[in-house]
This record gives C-alpha cells, structure tokens and sequence, in this order.
C-alpha cells in the first residue's frame, strides 16, 4: 500500500516537472538581444552609406552641370561679340557704299566722295566704328573683314582646349591630372577670360581630394584677383566649407555669415546658412548681467 502511494506520488512529481518549461539562460537571452541591436545599427550604417554615395554622385552632378554652364555662358559671350562686329562692319560697308551712290559723278567706294552735302558719308557709320576700334579711321571696309576689337572678351581656341581637357579630368575623378591641368592653364594663360573659372575649378579639384589648405588657397586666389566676379558667392561658400572641413569652425561661421550678409537671397547665401546649421559649438545667445540691486 505504502510503495503504491509512493509510486503514485513520484508520477505526479514527474508530471509536473514535464509540464513545466524550463527557464531560458539569462545569458543567451542577453546575447539576443545584442545580436538584435547589431542587426539594427547595421541596417543603419548601410543606409548611411548608401545615402553618402547617392550625395557624392548629385554632387559630381552639380559639378558637371556647373561647369557645363560655364562654357555655355563664354561661348554665348563669344557669339555675341562676333555678332556685334559683323553688325558693325556690315554698317560700315552701308555707310560707304551709300557715300559712294550718293556722291558727285564719278564717285567710288574705294573712298569717301568729295563734295556737298550731299555726298557727305552719313554719321554714325564707319567714323564711330573706328573709333570703337572696329575698322580703320579712313572710313573704308577693312581688307579681309573686320578684326577683333581690343580687349575681346573670348578666349581663343587653344585656350579653350586646354581648359576643357582640365574640366573633362575633374568630371571623369581624375583630380590629380585636373589639378595639373587647371595649374597649367593658369600660369600659360593668367590673363584669359576663363582663367577665373579655371582658378575656382582648381579648388574645387583640391577640396574633392581633400587638400582642404590648398583649396582655401585656390579659393582666396578667386576673391582676391575676381572680387566681383560671378564665382566670387561660390568661392566664399566653399571657402567657409573648406574651413569647416578643417574644423576651424570660428572661422567657417564667419565666412559663411559673411555670404550671407554680402550675397542675400541668391544659392550661396541659403547653402552658407544651412551649413551654419550644422557647424558644431554655436555661441550661445549672450545675455546681459543682472541690474545691480538698488
């Protein structure tokens, strides 16, 4: 009877102990949970990175596009001047040819008729085209067409060639051989119309490789020699950038308040204040001491 019992008792105690789950080791719960967290902070870093390299693409985009721009803008410049002096010759063959039709018997056009009133060549024809330097004092038409007046404002062919290729390293990463190039192009051509750019284009080769002092060298050259050129907003812009890439963060606060401050409502101006935003340790708000007790 007694061993029945017993045997009974031991049945119900085994039963218990197989309905009963057993509890999870505390320690694998703790590497669960870590390996959760790592899961997490992977997906994140990857989305980070992905986001990066879709911002260096736009910004090799923006750099593209700009530079595009910028030998749109000189060849438009160009084929505006060249146009300007065709109009002016074709005003100064009309005025000769109408002296000439106009003029005493006998006349010509190798030269402006002699006579009356008559067969005076009409003002503001060939007289103040030579003057503007367009064709020769005499009044008559230029052998060959006109020649480029003095201080033309596009650069030559060659000039041209090897600003582009300079141009075509950087958009294709190749910032060593675009930075060679735009030095090149600088010290063969200090003077020509697209040496501005070309000094702009160098600082942004440099601030790519992350030559951060000689991109703010590149970019001081740019407002120093073109003050109130149409680079001089960018150049500061990135100048303020190329400080805070260098932590200089006083520094890039105040040349990015200074865009600000000189260029209000254009690009520069809203990227320098976004930037702002992101500068690390902005003075605080100071506020005057407390009035002494009377």
């Amino acid at each position: 009877m007694r061993s029945s019992i017993l045997t009974m008792a031991l049945a119900v105690l085994v039963a218990a102990c197989a309905s009963t789950p057993p509890e999870q080791d505390p320690v694998q719960i703790k590497l669960n949970n870590l390996d959760e967290r790592l899961a997490r902070v992977e997906r994140i870093a990857g989305n980070e990175a992905e986001m990066s390299q879709r911002l260096d693409q736009v910004q090799q985009s923006l750099r593209e596009i700009r530079g595009r721009l910028d030998e749109l803008e000189h060849n438009g410049e160009a084929l505006t001047k060249q146009q300007r002096d065709l109009y002016a010759d074709l005003d100064k063959r009309l005025a000769v040819a109408s002296a000439a039709a106009g003029g005493p018997g006998g006349a010509t056009s190798s030269g402006p008729p002699v006579g009356g009133p008559a067969g005076a060549a009409p003002t503001g024809g060939a007289a103040d085209n030579a003057a503007e330097g367009n064709a020769p004092a005499g009044g008559g038409a230029a052998a060959g067409g006109t020649a480029p007046a003095a201080g033309s404002n596009a650069p030559s062919s060659t000039e041209q060639a090897v600003y582009s290729q300079a141009f075509d390293a950087l958009k294709a990463g190749s910032y060593s051989v675009a930075i060679t190039g735009f030095k090149d192009f600088l010290g063969t051509y200090p003077a020509s119309p697209l040496a501005e750019n070309a000094q702009y284009w160098l600082g942004e080769a440099y601030y790519v490789n992350k030559d951060y002092e000689s991109a703010a060298g590149a970019f001081r050259a740019v407002l120093r020699k073109w003050p109130d050129s149409r680079k001089a907003p960018d150049a500061l812009l990135k100048l303020g950038y190329t400080q805070a890439a260098q932590k200089q963060y006083a520094a890039a606060r105040s040349t990015l308040t200074e865009v600000t401050k000189k260029y209000p409502g254009s690009d520069a101006a809203r990227l320098a204040g976004e930037r702002l935003k992101r500068i690390p340790g902005q003075p605080a708000q100071s506020t005057p001491p407390p009035a002494p007790a009377q």
